[in-house]
């Protein structure tokens, strides 16, 4: 397996040879930048956690230029960031027991660009050599564009591919913006409840973007939950976290579906469901 960027890596954290670490795959993400995965794919990982039937393949698409710094980071150039943060990754797999971790090592601009090929291909590459059951991206109303260029490049590569070597489901979950706003019937709804000092674990070891200010430790925990808490109004809890996802199988099953006709209809149907509950009290 050659990855098309000389700086690329793939980390396979019990060493087993790549391909046989790749193939054994059932749950794959592929997002855009470290630390994405750990919080929005936790199902993923926490699905195939010390499991032997059931393996979890992290793929970051960018090489994590121009991430905020402060603390020990301060002084950093944007190349030692990068090496930092690739790291922080590689920890990650550690941690969650991942069967393999892709580091691409695409710049922000590649992946935005409508044009660019090379993502595309990459992702095609990996997802017909893993053959994941289920895969978990970034959802389309995110509003980091870096991400956007991720999920629309994933759905692309994927459409692309014979229909037998596509998952059986595609999710876009949160990152840059909460799916809350989903309708009830329409979320996808992940139940990560169970060993919470991993999922804390998983968050907390990307120490440079936690130094640098942004605390996605307690940001992420909050919000699944709030999300668990706010999950229904009667009734108690179920769950004490909850990750919330958009169901994108469709846009894979259909590659004539339009996908900013996709996400808008989501958007209208929430508009449609505040406008109803409204017009009952007036």
């Amino acid at each position: 397996m050659k990855l098309k960027n000389s700086s690329a890596e793939l980390f396979i954290p019990d060493n087993k040879p790549v391909e046989e670490a790749i193939q054994r795959t059932t749950h794959m993400a592929i997002s855009a930048h470290q630390d994405d995965i750990e919080i929005m794919a936790h199902h993923g990982a926490l699905e195939c956690f010390g499991r032997d039937d059931k393996w979890f393949f992290g793929v970051v698409v960018t090489n994590g230029a121009g991430s905020p710094r402060d603390d020990l980071y301060a002084s950093y150039t944007d190349e030692e960031m990068q090496k930092v943060r690739k790291l922080e990754q590689k920890k990650a797999a550690f941690v969650g027991e991942y069967g393999a971790q892709a580091l691409l090592d695409y710049s922000s601009s590649a992946v935005k660009d409508p044009n660019g090929r090379d993502v595309i291909e990459e992702i095609k590459e990996l997802v017909t050599m893993a053959k994941p059951k289920i895969i978990y991206t970034h959802n389309l109303a995110d509003k980091h564009d870096t991400h956007i260029g991720v999920v629309t490049k994933v759905i692309k590569a994927l459409r692309e591919l014979p229909e037998s070597d596509r998952p059986e489901k595609l999710y876009g979950c949160e990152v840059w913006r909460n799916l809350d706003w989903v309708n009830d019937d329409e979320k996808v709804v992940f139940d990560v409840s169970a060993h919470p000092n991993i999922a804390a674990a998983l968050v907390e070891v990307f120490d440079s973007q936690i130094c640098g200010g942004k605390r996605y430790d307690l940001a992420t925990v909050g919000r699944r939950l709030a999300n668990a808490t706010y999950a229904a109004s009667h009734g108690t809890d179920n769950a004490s976290s909850l990750i919330y996802g958009m169901d994108l199988t469709p846009l894979i099953k259909d590659v004539n579906l339009d996908i900013v006709e996709y996400v808008q209809g989501y958007i209208s149907r929430f508009a449609q469901d505040v406008t109803n509950k409204l017009k009952k009290t007036l």
